[in-house]
């Protein structure tokens, strides 16, 4: 959930061999590095160099429809052994982002406290689909990427219900998993493997349909809140449980967690190995490559 107007970078890297393929090959996957801004010079050089086993990057190097990374520049990616998932949003969409200015102002809905250049949107509408959502997929099935890392799920819990008569909170859910189910079935019919991992909001998989659309989770904050607080609220454990039980049915799971000491990242790695889980000790700006959990730190 960290959206910048400059361009934004989601990664994780391996070291040495071929990534192994679709979903069996994510669940190989023990660390990776979460970067959103800071692309040096718009490049993804350093998302190639870094020592990690997944990268994720935005679709776009600066949140413009010309500004997307082309299959080449994901090939080079690849050919260093990693996997790269393009992230964007399905529940919401930033002012900065081409496609928001063409949005017809009845699918745009209230804005997001936390970010107040970002709008949740009605993503169940046809028309987020044809304008946004199909074409961002087919961009990443053409740029060659592995898969698609799908942020704000989450929406469906923050839209205003009096923008939206008739809803609730599981109708908005049952609508989200819906859109999620329609991404997959999609991508893989264009590619055969094709990842798709949604960030946050595990709970969805007590919607029919969920679990077995995707092939992994992202999530964020399940053990250090930004920056450095013990993640001790009663939802901080719903979300490991619910993380864990996606984990169990097989799933990957993505975990970033906002830290910097070297006991916070200690504790956060061990958890991570705990669990079973990939996981990016980071900083809440993600403009780095972090530093992958290593042996027993």
């Amino acid at each position: 959930m960290r959206r910048l107007a400059a361009t934004f970078l989601l990664l994780l890297v391996t070291t040495g061999c071929a990534p192994a393929s679709g979903a069996q090959g994510l669940l190989r996957v023990s660390s990776f590095a979460y970067v959103l801004t800071g692309y040096p010079g718009g490049r993804l050089d350093t998302v190639a160099a870094a020592p990690h086993d997944l990268a994720i990057v935005d679709l776009s190097r600066d949140a413009t429809v010309p500004g997307y990374f082309t299959a080449a520049e994901i090939a080079a990616v690849r050919e260093s052994g990693k996997k790269v998932l393009a992230y964007f949003e399905i529940g919401s969409v930033e002012e900065f982002r081409s496609e928001y200015a063409g949005l017809p102002a009845e699918l745009k809905l209230n804005v997001w406290p936390d970010w107040p250049d970002e709008h949740f949107v009605r993503y169940w509408d046809p028309r987020w689909w044809e304008r946004v959502i199909r074409p961002r997929v087919d961009q990443a099935v053409k740029a060659g990427f592995d898969g698609v890392y799908l942020d704000t799920p989450l929406a469906y819990e923050e839209i205003d219900l009096a923008r939206v008569p008739g809803e609730t909170r599981h109708s908005l859910g049952r609508k989200m998993t819906d859109l999620i189910v329609q991404i997959s079935s999609y991508a893989k019919a264009a590619k055969p493997g094709f990842l798709i991992v949604p960030q946050n909001s595990p709970e969805l998989r007590h919607h029919s349909g969920y679990t077995g659309a995707i092939d992994g989770i992202g999530m964020e904050e399940l053990f250090f809140r930004a920056t450095d607080q013990a993640c001790a609220a009663d939802w901080c454990a719903e979300n490991l449980a619910e993380a864990a039980a996606l984990r169990a049915r097989g799933k990957a799971v993505l975990a970033t967690d906002y830290a910097t000491t070297p006991a916070n990242r200690r504790t956060a790695c061990a958890a991570y190995r705990r669990h079973g889980f990939a996981g990016d000790v980071t900083t809440v700006a993600l403009d780095l490559v972090s530093s992958p959990c290593e042996g027993k730190e």
